[in-house]
């Protein structure tokens, strides 16, 4: 079945047609369109060709549960259904050092916000792929990061072709060692997927997260992705954010170990170096 038009979907999910519909710049994955309805306000419909029925309400649930009092904007859900969402609009604004201030400190507490557990109530997605969020209670981050967030993509990059038997094997070594590595916390209200793409500078000096793979995780982790593809004003987010919530001692030193899961999906979606990247990253806390 060939994909609906834009006003078409929207008429769908909203019960009636935009006034206007314009093309914006897509992600890798999806694509955006900004529209305009009755009254001017306005509005974004995000679709996917070849989604997961369960990919948009996924995405509707994340944004929703990422909303806490204290911590960043999250775009508000208009309407969500197998072939798109619709959701508020942030006008954007330009990246500056108070911004990115103001952010790191919403995103400490949002993160302080606890879900209770690891994982999520709902199964999730990062990029186009599945992502597992089932943890049973009392489950440790150690457990739960290498069971849901390693090994899947660890088997699904080496069957890409794009992971190497000698690097899954340096991977698999780190695996029951992460609890010695990492010092057990809370868990914290992830982003999931928080690299500069999904970090949204909008007017106001208002910073939004947008795109999630929300679920309970380590927040060394959030930081870890902003850090892997670079941010705007990182420096002044992570000092806003230690100050805040200070960090564990020895953090820097552990974001290859975060690093993994992302470097993993990229090699499962892309292919190309980032197999052979996630494993060098953790290759020293293999070999201890």
């Amino acid at each position: 079945m060939p994909p609906l038009d834009p006003s078409t979907l929207v008429a769908e999910l909203l019960g009636r047609p935009p006034v206007a519909a314009t093309r914006l710049g897509g992600g890798d994955i999806a694509d955006a369109w900004l529209l305009t309805l009755e009254g001017g306000e306005r509005a974004v419909l995000k679709t996917m060709s070849g989604a997961d029925a369960d990919f948009f309400a996924a995405e509707a649930r994340g944004l929703e549960w990422l909303h806490t009092p204290q911590g960043p904007p999250v775009p508000r859900v208009l309407a969500a259904g197998p072939a798109g969402i619709v959701m508020e609009y942030a006008a954007p604004g330009a990246p500056t050092p108070d911004a990115a201030a103001d952010f790191g400190r919403r995103l400490a507490r949002m993160h302080a916000a606890s879900p209770g557990g690891f994982g999520a109530p709902w199964p999730g997605f990062i990029g186009s792929i599945p992502m597992d969020n089932a943890s049973p209670d009392g489950e440790s981050w150690a457990d739960f990061f290498a069971r849901c967030r390693v090994a899947p993509y660890v088997r699904a990059a080496r069957d890409r072709g794009s992971l190497s038997a000698t690097d899954a094997h340096v991977i698999e070594s780190l695996l029951p060692r992460l609890a010695d590595l990492v010092p057990a916390e809370p868990p914290a209200r992830l982003h999931g997927d928080l690299w500069s793409g999904n970090v949204h500078w909008g007017k106001g000096s208002r910073v939004w997260l947008i795109d999630p793979a929300a679920h309970g995780g380590h927040r060394e982790s959030d930081l870890a992705m902003l850090a892997l593809f670079g941010a705007p004003h990182l420096d002044a987010i992570v000092t806003a954010y230690q100050e805040e919530a200070p960090l564990a001692t020895g953090w820097r030193d552990r974001i290859p170990i975060h690093q993994l899961f992302p470097l993993l999906v990229h090699a499962v979606l892309f292919g190309g170096g980032y197999g052979p990247r996630a494993a060098a990253g953790v290759a020293p806390f293999a070999a201890r």
